[in-house]
C-alpha cells in the first residue's frame, strides 16, 4: 500500500471520528432535554460511525504492512474484513432505528424540541451530509471499501437526521408525532444500504472476476509487443485494494530462442508492473502452421471446436509432425459440461487423423 493512500484514509478517518464524536455529545444532550428517543438513537448511531471510523484506521494500518514468511502476499484482504464489519455495523444501525422507532410508537411519547433543538439538529445533518461526500470521494480516490462503506452510512445518517427534523417540525407545530413512522422507512433504507456493502465485502473475499475494462487493456498492452501474436489465460488474483499478482500467456513463433523469449517475457513483466501494477508472470504458447499440412489440419481444428457455441475461445494451437502430437486450448463457458464437450472433439479429430494422439486443455474463464 502506498504511504500517500495509506494517508489519505487515515486522515479522512479522523476527521470522521472528530466530526462524529462532536454530533454525539450535541444529540445526546438535546434529546435527553426533549425527551425524545429518536434524537438519543441518532447520538447513538453517530457513535457507531465514529467506531466505523476507528476500525477503518485498524485494517489500513494492518493492511499497510509488508509481507512477511506467514502472508507472503501481504495484508491488503484486511480491509475487505474491515468493510464487512463496518456492513455489520450499518445492519445493527438500521435495526436499532427500527426496534427504536416501534418502541416510541408504542409508548406513544410525545417529544418537546426547541428552536435551539432544531438549528442543532439542522446542523447536524448539514456536518453528516459533508462528512458522507467526503468519505466517498476519499473512498473511490483510494479505492478503499471502507470508506465507501462509511460514506454510505453517513448520508443515511444525514436522511435519519432530516427525518428526525422533520418529526420535530410536526411536533412543535402540528402536535403530532410522526417520528417513529419515519424512523422506521429510513432503518429499512439503512438495512438495504448494509445488505449491499456486506455483498460487497463477501465478493471481494471470495474473490471477483477481473473487469473487463482492466483486462482488455492488460492484454492489449501485452500483443502490443513485437513477436507477440496473441495473450490468453490471463489470470490477476487480488490481494488487496491496488495489489494484484497474476499470470499471462503469450504465442510465439517456435523458432524463438530462450534468449529472445526471456527478453520479450521481462519487458512485458515490467511494462505491466509500471502501467498497473500488477506482478505479472509470462508463460509461452509455441506455435507453428508452416507447412499445408499443418495449416490444413489447424484449420479443422479451429472450425471443429468454434463450431460449438458453448466454447468461448480456442488457442494455444501445435503440432509436432514428428511425434504425431496435436494439441490446442479451448474456454468452455461455465454452465456446459466441459469434459463431455472435451471428449466429442477429440474423437472427432481422431476420425480425421487417425495417425494421430489430440490433447485437448481445459482452459477456465477468468477474465474477458
Amino acid at each position: 500500500m502506498s504511504t500517500n493512500r495509506e494517508k489519505k484514509i487515515i486522515t479522512t478517518s479522523l476527521i470522521g471520528i472528530l466530526g462524529n464524536v462532536l454530533l454525539v455529545v450535541a444529540k445526546a444532550t438535546i434529546g435527553f432535554i426533549a425527551g425524545s428517543v429518536a434524537v438519543i438513537m441518532d447520538a447513538v448511531n453517530n457513535l457507531t460511525d465514529a467506531l466505523s471510523s476507528i476500525i477503518t484506521i485498524i485494517g489500513t494500518k494492518i493492511a499497510g504492512r509488508k509481507p512477511d514468511k506467514d502472508h507472503p502476499f501481504g495484508h491488503g484482504r484486511v480491509e475487505y474484513i474491515t468493510s464487512l464489519a463496518i456492513a455489520v455495523i450499518i445492519l445493527v444501525a438500521g435495526g436499532s432505528a427500527i426496534y427504536e422507532s416501534i418502541q416510541s410508537l408504542i409508548k406513544g411519547s410525545e417529544p418537546v424540541y426547541s428552536n435551539t433543538s432544531l438549528i442543532i439538529i439542522s446542523a447536524a445533518i448539514l456536518v453528516k451530509v459533508v462528512l458522507g461526500l467526503l468519505f466517498r470521494k476519499v473512498g473511490k480516490e483510494t479505492n478503499s471499501d471502507a470508506l465507501k462503506g462509511s460514506g454510505i452510512d453517513a448520508l443515511f445518517d444525514a436522511l435519519l437526521s432530516l427525518s428526525t427534523l422533520v418529526g420535530a417540525i410536526v411536533a412543535m407545530f402540528a402536535h403530532v408525532s410522526i417520528e417513529g413512522y419515519l424512523g422506521i422507512l429510513i432503518g429499512l433504507f439503512i438495512i438495504k444500504s448494509g445488505i449491499d456493502v456486506l455483498k460487497g465485502s463477501i465478493s471481494n473475499i471470495i474473490g471477483e472476476r477481473t473487469s473487463t475494462e482492466v483486462s482488455t487493456a492488460i492484454k492489449k498492452d501485452v500483443t502490443a509487443h513485437h513477436g507477440v501474436h496473441g495473450a490468453y489465460d490471463l489470470i490477476l488474483n487480488n490481494y488487496g485494494p491496488n495489489r494484484a499478482i497474476g499470470s499471462v500467456h503469450i504465442e510465439v513463433d517456435d523458432g524463438m530462442t530462450a534468449k529472445e523469449i526471456h527478453i520479450l517475457s521481462r519487458e512485458i513483466s515490467e511494462e505491466i508492473f509500471v502501467k498497473y501494477g500488477v506482478i505479472l508472470t509470462v508463460g509461452i504458447y509455441s506455435t507453428n502452421a508452416d507447412s499445408p499440412e499443418e495449416k490444413e489440419m489447424r484449420d479443422f481444428v479451429y472450425n471443429l471446436t468454434m463450431s460449438y457455441k458453448e466454447i468461448i475461445e480456442v488457442h494455444g494451437f501445435y503440432i509436432d509432425l514428428e511425434k504425431k502430437h496435436l494439441s490446442v486450448d479451448i474456454i468452455v463457458d461455465f454452465k456446459s459440461d466441459a469434459y463431455k464437450i472435451r471428449d466429442e472433439i477429440i474423437e472427432k479429430i481422431k476420425e480425421k487423423y487417425p495417425d494421430y494422439s489430440a490433447y485437448i486443455i481445459l482452459d477456465t474463464d477468468f477474465t474477458d
